[in-house]
């Protein structure tokens, strides 16, 4: 029993050490440009180490990129808790995420390098597990309030969820710092034109 024990730790710290390097070298270069052989010597594992928890690189791309996206959806949720009112809630989360998702190792790895890797549909869906089915959510009480006009919620909740990945991605070419309070200024002109007076 000791000895089962102890292999898990070993196992489950593996994972971390694999899980920790690959994120950064995915968020520093990209995961076209990283190798298995980097990623196994960065965290100090062999080759063998890696493949007996993941099948692929894809495989450890998935799970960094689902550490990330979870990482993100818990940033908008505790930004948008703190607030009691739902619309505000609504706000201050949809602003947490376009922030959150504009740091550089977020951007590359959750909007440019998930798709590219995984496929639209997976990382569509992995995108809908980790924050657009609570959007979603959201809407829906929003809409049932009275506070935003009666409407199908998946086609408000895909368009939302669509305008701010791309307000990211463009925020992530840009050098002007005036940039990102524009865009949130946008955001909340976006969203207030929702809300029924």
């Amino acid at each position: 029993m000791e000895t089962r024990g102890v292999r898990a730790q070993q196992r489950e710290q593996t994972r971390q050490a694999l899980l920790r390097e690959s994120r950064r070298l995915f968020a520093a270069r990209g995961y076209g440009a990283v190798s298995l052989s980097e990623i196994v010597a960065e965290a100090g594992v062999t080759k063998g180490a890696l493949y007996h928890l993941f099948d692929s690189k894809a495989a450890l791309f998935r799970a960094v990129l689902e550490q990330v996206q979870q990482e993100v959806a818990q940033t908008v949720a505790q930004t948008a808790d703190v607030h009691d009112d739902l619309w505000t809630r609504l706000t201050a989360g949809c602003q947490a995420f376009l922030t959150a998702s504009t740091a550089p190792g977020i951007q590359r790895i959750m909007l440019i390098d998930g798709p590219a890797v995984l496929g639209w549909n997976e990382w569509r869906a992995m995108d809908e597990a980790a924050s657009a089915r609570h959007l979603a959510d959201v809407l829906t009480v929003l809409i049932k309030q009275g506070t935003i006009a009666p409407q199908p919620v998946a086609p408000l909740t895909h368009l939302l969820s669509g305008a701010m990945n791309e307000a990211a991605l463009w925020l992530a070419e840009s050098d002007d710092p005036a940039d990102l309070p524009a865009t949130q200024a946008a955001l909340a002109q976006l969203l207030d034109a929702l809300r029924i007076r």
